[in-house]
């Protein structure tokens, strides 16, 4: 059997003198805390603590970074573990892992391989590489080791020594989990809820009226009016600062912001409600809902992130059946500096507002976002997020970014996972690329080896917290 032993040098600059410097700066930030400011792993599983159910439930079938590839090399999502039509998963957690198994070498050169190999060399302890012939063994080591006390979540919490980890959550959400872990006191972690209010700024949604009744009945605000549902998301916004909420998350199909006038934006919400809006009208109320939200950040300090961009469920069958989130999810052209200019026009330097811009669309980088962050006090350059969120992703991000805005307007590494045990090695890959990435300049008399040092340990620590508000 291949071993699996990740190399300690991994993702390191191959240039000899380069490595011995970027060595050095990951060892000072190897160790450190986890900021994970966002997220979607679910804080009642930490709430609950129980054990893992299986391998494959905990590795694979949350993770649609795993589940699309295996999906593309024609693996059925339900045999993935994906719950057809709302049923009960049809396979077993066995023959599950046995797809990835069988499939190792599909992940060869993709940062899900990195990860894998990572997590279950360094989280599992196991020493060889997955294949169809170990395919059983492998699993009978995890599904042990899974069984035991220190891999319940709370334990990993700790031993992956995450210090913020923030969620994604409805506005309708009773955030009961996040306040029975505040309030704990045999928890020490922090877990915060990120208010995404996506499904309320489209009336031709088909979920879009069910989700209105949702926000009045938790907010006990009406808001079948276009005002009562402004007051609601505002009054929920209030409960997620209660729970220690300190930002907000937005994916939206483009970053248009022009404002309506009131009686406008009720025109169109009544029409969202009868089901006369069309797509033209249903695109200014979006917009129009994208500039309020800005608005609710600049009254109330939630710092208000921004993933424009994205074609959400492509594949519209696959969609029907499987619901969303399931993989195909896919990237478009994005822009920021024309469609933002109502939002910065007027919040572009309160010291209220912070607007963290993210992209799947990386020529945006240096276009867009990284001249709009070295200008406006309130823009951040966010991440590379989901297809970008490569090793060489992060370092054409960090040459995009760092000439136009530094190392101090960006937000941070965003994990962005549903996948649990896959964080620590997601930060892990970060740090390393970053280490590289400033060992070139200390290489190149750019930076001062003490002043990379500076950065380096900011990049996982000070940046986060100030970007975030985590202090």
């Amino acid at each position: 059997m291949t071993k699996l032993a990740p190399h300690p040098d991994r993702l390191l600059p191959a240039d000899p003198g380069e490595r011995a410097i970027a060595r050095q700066l990951y060892a000072e930030v190897k160790d450190a805390p986890i900021y994970s400011p966002h997220g979607h792993v679910d804080a009642a599983m930490l709430l609950a603590d129980q054990p893992f159910p299986d391998p494959a439930a905990l590795l694979i079938t949350p993770d649609h970074y795993v589940t699309r590839l295996l999906h593309s090399a024609g693996v059925p999502l339900d045999q993935l573990g994906l719950r057809r039509d709302g049923g009960e998963p049809t396979v077993t957690g066995r023959a599950v892992w046995r797809q990835l198994c069988e499939r190792w070498d599909l992940f060869l050169g993709t940062p899900v391989r990195y990860w894998f190999e990572t997590e279950l060399s360094e989280v599992f302890g196991l020493t060889e590489q997955p294949s169809a012939a170990n395919a059983d063994e492998l699993y009978d080591q995890l599904a042990d080791t899974l069984s035991t006390d220190a891999f319940r979540p709370r334990a990993l919490f700790d031993r992956f020594r995450i210090a913020v980890l923030a969620t994604t959550d409805d506005p309708a959400d009773d955030l009961a989990a996040h306040l029975a872990l505040r309030d704990d006191p045999t928890f020490g972690g922090r877990v915060i809820p990120t208010f995404r209010a996506d499904r309320y700024m489209n009336p031709q949604e088909p979920t879009w009226v069910d989700k209105l009744d949702a926000l009045s009945a938790r907010a006990d605000v009406d808001a079948s009016t276009y005002g009562g549902m402004l007051d609601a998301l505002r009054s929920r916004r209030q409960a997620f600062i209660a729970a220690g909420g300190t930002a907000t998350d937005t994916g939206v199909i483009d970053a248009g912001s022009e404002p309506l006038e009131p009686g406008d934006a009720e025109r169109l919400h009544r029409a969202g409600l009868d089901g006369t809006i069309d797509a033209e009208g249903a695109a200014a109320y979006r917009r129009n809902m994208l500039y309020q939200l800005a608005k609710m950040s600049s009254e109330d300090g939630l710092v208000m992130q921004l993933h424009p961009g994205v074609i959400r469920n492509h594949h519209r069958p696959t969609f029907d059946s499987y619901g969303p989130d399931t993989g195909h999810d896919l990237p478009a052209v994005s822009l920021y500096t024309v469609p933002l200019t109502p939002i910065l026009r007027d919040f572009g330097t309160d010291p209220t507002f912070r607007l963290v811009l993210f992209t799947v669309d990386e020529t945006a980088f240096s276009r867009e976002i990284a001249p709009l962050a070295g200008f406006y006090p309130t823009v951040y350059a966010g991440a590379p997020w989901w297809f970008l969120d490569t090793p060489a992703g992060i370092r054409r991000y960090r040459a995009a970014i760092t000439d136009s805005a530094g190392f101090t307007k960006t937000s941070g590494f965003i994990d962005d996972t549903r996948a649990f045990c896959s964080i620590p090695a997601r930060h892990d890959m970060s740090r390393r690329v970053d280490a590289g990435f400033l060992a070139g300049l200390v290489a190149t008399h750019q930076l001062s080896e003490e002043d990379a040092v500076a950065v380096a340990r900011r990049l996982v620590a000070d940046i986060p917290i100030q970007t975030f508000r985590l202090a």
